[in-house]
């Protein structure tokens, strides 16, 4: 069996179609065909049933398929590793991080980098916290930046900053006036939240818990920016980290009687060595680490 096989075995057991795969293969249908039966008979065992259009893995093809996973991966990470070593500063650093870290985290540590090192490349995922979890252990993803430790005995994280989180009132909120406020000022509104499973739900759940109150639930999202437009729009309060532009109208608040904030870290596998250019990426971030900014300044906003 070869190695392209391989590759087209993995796109099919992925969810694509005969069709889409031979495209993107430069092949005819019946070339592919021919190939996944090559594919079975070096196996010994059928890997595929056919469900009306569509492929589907057999349970020997499960199996199969793990296999194939790591040895494509261990290849790719190889060649990767030489490409960097005949060509250092080229190469690809697959990073993956958390949605929030978009708009301002992750350009500012990438263009340092890249100054320093332009002829890299990055292929970049966003996730929530299990998915990023999931790139490091899969080796989808060299590195990740994320909120909180992820307690994970397989990886390594290390604190970058810690940011500091506000309460997000609607603009026309009875709060929305002050600089500083307790949550417990808060106890019996609707609270915005991420849904179960992001570090920001526990987080805002824990706060609310010393503050004495369990918070009741207004709506959930995927996205913290979703979140901040429902506050916006007086649908609710919310603990979020401050907006990274220069104009938000939903005040932000400083918490008086919880420790409002959340670390930020960069996270790696432990058993796996890092390929040369993702390597001398994470000790520029770690590296950098000190200089980075978690917030821009508060705007004034009305009274004490």
């Amino acid at each position: 069996m070869d190695i392209e096989t391989l590759r087209l075995f993995r796109e099919v057991a992925a969810g694509a179609t005969v069709t889409e795969t031979a495209a993107r293969g430069h092949l005819t249908q019946p070339a592919l065909s021919r190939a996944l039966r090559r594919l079975e008979r070096d196996a010994g065992a059928e890997l595929f049933r056919r469900s009306g259009r569509v492929l589907r893995l057999t349970p020997a093809g499960h199996a199969f398929r793990r296999h194939a996973d790591l040895v494509l991966d261990q290849l790719d990470q190889g060649l990767r590793e030489v490409g960097e070593i005949v060509a250092p500063g080229t190469g690809v650093v697959p990073l993956a991080f958390l949605h929030t870290f978009g708009t301002w985290l992750v350009p500012e540590v990438l263009r340092g980098f890249l100054q320093e090192h332009p002829g890299a490349r990055f292929e970049l995922r966003q996730h929530g916290e299990a998915g990023l979890e999931a790139e490091l252990l899969d080796g989808t993803a060299d590195l990740v930046i994320t909120s909180g430790d992820p307690g994970h005995p397989q990886l390594h994280w290390s604190r970058l900053l810690v940011e500091p989180l506000r309460l997000a009132v609607p603009p026309r909120h009875r709060l929305a006036g002050r600089r500083r406020v307790r949550l417990a000022d808060v106890a019996g509104e609707p609270f915005i939240l991420l849904r179960p499973g992001y570090a920001l739900r526990e987080t805002t759940e824990r706060l609310c818990a010393e503050a004495g109150f369990v918070p009741r639930t207004g709506f959930e999202g995927d996205e913290v920016e979703t979140l901040r437009g429902l506050v916006t729009a007086g649908l609710g309060v919310s603990v979020l980290p401050l907006p990274h532009t220069a104009a938000f109208p939903a005040p932000h608040l400083e918490l008086t009687d919880v420790d409002a904030a959340r670390d930020i870290g960069l996270a790696w596998a432990t058993g796996r060595k890092l390929p040369p250019l993702s390597e001398t990426f994470r000790r520029h971030v770690l590296t950098a680490a000190p200089t980075l900014v978690p917030a821009p300044l508060d705007r004034p906003q009305g009274t004490m």
